[in-house]
């Protein structure tokens, strides 16, 4: 390997052949690349999507050619494109999860791989009629880079509050951007040079519009580093390892291991894998909100029964679930109690529980009264890498009822099955207004994305 780690990363994006990537890592990708699609309809129907489209409206540019933003009628320049679905794909918090190696991973959480990546390759396959099979590859090749970074950057950089998925979120989708550009691996180095200079984002903004504007600034970010790197713009071509470069001014260092001869090896999609949410909130919330749906179905508990509920988790998790007493549907993604109180009032918890509505609903902010959400000595002493959450539940007639979960369904020790999965790609369809005959044949072209001539046999479905 070269002494310079930033050309082993661009000679990865440039260099690996679509065959030298394995058919399980294929198949891992595409099923997070529909899940990304569905939660583009879902979130640019939310208020921040219409919000997003106003101000390209407003930038005076055509927006009835180019790329697609997805779910609507709105074709604009590919950066802006990526740009509005970076958005959409994290605007419910409901997108996919890196797991971390390390064991000083707070939370052995990472980045959201799909939200950054995904976009800049879709848009500019649309806009280049590219095959499947060209986009497929560029997303994987960008994620794989992704988490490697990730997971070599010390955890300083998120201990610190700096948003990984924002932050390294602008190199990943220039190196797609890169690899859709057919940049050599001179102009890659540049790209991914420029891309991080672009890097940005703060965890203080989580619960606010801006934490899913983080990666659509970062998709439209790594674009624009690869226009760029192509016309000849000039960046250092060791910005990851440079003692003024990324690793050192963003964490403060790296650790070599982690990164150095290990992009494809293994993949991350294979090992330590990417969760895929069944809920549209903080990943930090999904091992509890599993285990409590089990408790409830088990022991058919009803909402009049509870007297109380103690949450109990390592002393990390509640400086991210920042919200105990939400007031808007943003902050409830956040909030330990609201995922428990609307699972123990509603028995499930989608994209129609977490509504502004619904959050200040007087019965909601009751049972949330009722939760008591707090650090837990056998879930400090489980390790920070882990999400353990331990629940126990008092009844009024006396009774207890708990339990532990240290990881959540759709995590790879328990994983959404492909139908799973499509399922809540209907139901974030349906939330964005697609047609159930598109919905079905976005499904089909997916799954079989590497047969497709071309991307916009899929990017037209997507579109109103």
């Amino acid at each position: 390997m070269d002494s310079s780690l930033t050309e082993y990363v661009a000679r990865f994006i440039v260099e690996t052949r679509s065959s030298a990537i394995p058919p399980e890592v294929m198949h891992l990708g595409k099923r997070s690349i529909l899940d990304g699609i569905g939660l583009a309809l879902a979130g640019n129907a939310a208020e921040s999507g219409h919000i997003v489209r106003t101000y390209l409206k407003g930038l005076g540019i055509p927006t009835r050619k180019g790329a697609t933003v997805i779910g609507t009628s709105m074709k604009v320049p590919a950066r802006f494109a990526a740009f509005a679905n970076g958005i959409a794909i994290h605007a419910d918090d409901y997108d996919d999860t890196q797991l971390a190696v390390a064991k000083d991973r707070v939370y052995g959480l990472l980045t959201h791989p799909t939200a950054p990546a995904l976009p800049p390759v879709l848009a500019l396959g649309e806009t280049g009629n590219r095959t499947g099979l060209d986009v497929l590859t560029a997303y994987q090749l960008a994620v794989e880079a992704e988490t490697k970074i990730s997971e070599a950057i010390n955890p300083r950089h998120y201990d610190h509050g700096f948003h990984s998925t924002a932050t390294i979120g602008a190199i990943t989708a220039a190196a797609g951007a890169a690899r859709m550009m057919r940049l050599n691996v001179e102009q890659t180095r540049r790209a991914l040079g420029i891309g991080a200079s672009q890097s940005a984002g703060l965890r203080e903004n989580f619960g606010t519009m801006t934490k899913p504007f983080h990666p659509g600034r970062s998709a439209e970010s790594g674009i624009v580093a690869a226009d760029f790197a192509k016309m000849g713009w000039t960046a250092t071509p060791i910005v990851l390892e440079a003692g003024r470069g990324f690793f050192k001014a963003a964490g403060g260092g790296y650790d070599p291991a982690a990164i150095e001869g290990k992009l494809g090896n293994p993949w991350t999609f294979q090992f330590p894998g990417v969760s895929i949410k069944p809920h549209p909130s903080g990943s930090l919330t999904h091992p509890g909100m599993g285990l409590m749906h089990d408790l409830i179905r088990r022991h058919d508990i009803r909402p009049e029964q509870v007297s109380k509920v103690k949450v109990g988790t390592n002393r990390h998790m509640p400086n991210a679930l920042i919200h105990h007493r939400p007031t808007n549907e943003l902050q409830a993604k956040f909030s330990m109690e609201f995922c428990m109180a609307i699972l123990l009032l509603e028995r499930k918890a989608g994209l129609a529980q977490f509504t502004d509505k619904v959050v200040n609903r007087p019965n909601v902010k009751k049972m949330i009264e009722k939760i008591d959400f707090g650090v837990h000595p056998e879930a400090e002493a489980a390790g920070y890498e882990k999400m353990t959450t331990i629940i126990d539940i008092e009844l009024a007639d006396g009774r207890r009822i708990g339990g532990r979960a240290d990881f959540g369904k759709g995590s790879p020790s328990n994983p959404m099955t492909d139908d799973e999965l499509a399922d809540k790609f209907r139901e974030c369809a349906a939330w964005g207004k697609l047609p159930k005959a598109s919905a079905e044949k976005v499904i089909d072209r997916v799954f079989n994305l590497e047969k497709l001539k071309s991307i916009r046999e899929l990017t037209r479905l997507i579109a109103k």
